[in-house]
């Protein structure tokens, strides 16, 4: 698949804009390991093969496990995560496909009860974050490098 446009080049402002939310995303209060999960998460529902594999390799570098990145796929169904993880994950889905689940009540009584108030507004820019780098990628076609 070929790139279609350098979205760098063609809108370096508005590459500003979210060159700067991002690093307000990871200045936050949720925990770079973290972080990384729901960006891999959010981009595999997403379709982002770029950003999946950028998270991937930065949760690596951060001594994440092979075994728990393969899992996130099926977080629900493996026992390698943690209630603050699993409440984020699925915090992360129910924000990521906003259109068919409305963020129910019971992800954010999940949610609630693993992250405090401005924890949760934290989380959410995070997913809303990343979910605007994949809507770039995916439109625009950029691949990871082989």
């Amino acid at each position: 698949m070929n790139p279609r446009l350098d979205y760098y080049s063609a809108s370096p402002k508005a590459m500003k804009a979210m060159i700067a939310m991002e690093a307000l995303t990871s200045s936050l209060s949720i925990e770079p390991g973290l972080l990384h999960l729901i960006k891999i998460r959010a981009s595999q529902l997403n379709g982002c093969a770029f950003c999946t594999d950028m998270h991937s390799v930065d949760a690596r570098r951060l001594g994440e496990s092979d075994r728990r990145l393969y899992s996130i796929v099926v977080w629900r169904d493996s026992n390698f995560f943690n209630p603050r993880e699993r409440a984020a994950l699925a915090w992360t889905e129910a924000v990521t496909l906003l259109s068919e689940s409305h963020v129910p009540d019971d992800v954010y009584v999940q949610t609630r009860e693993q992250f405090s108030e401005s924890e949760m507004v934290d989380l959410t820019i995070a997913v809303t974050t990343i979910n605007s780098w994949n809507r770039l990628a995916v439109s625009f076609r950029q691949t990871p490098s082989a």
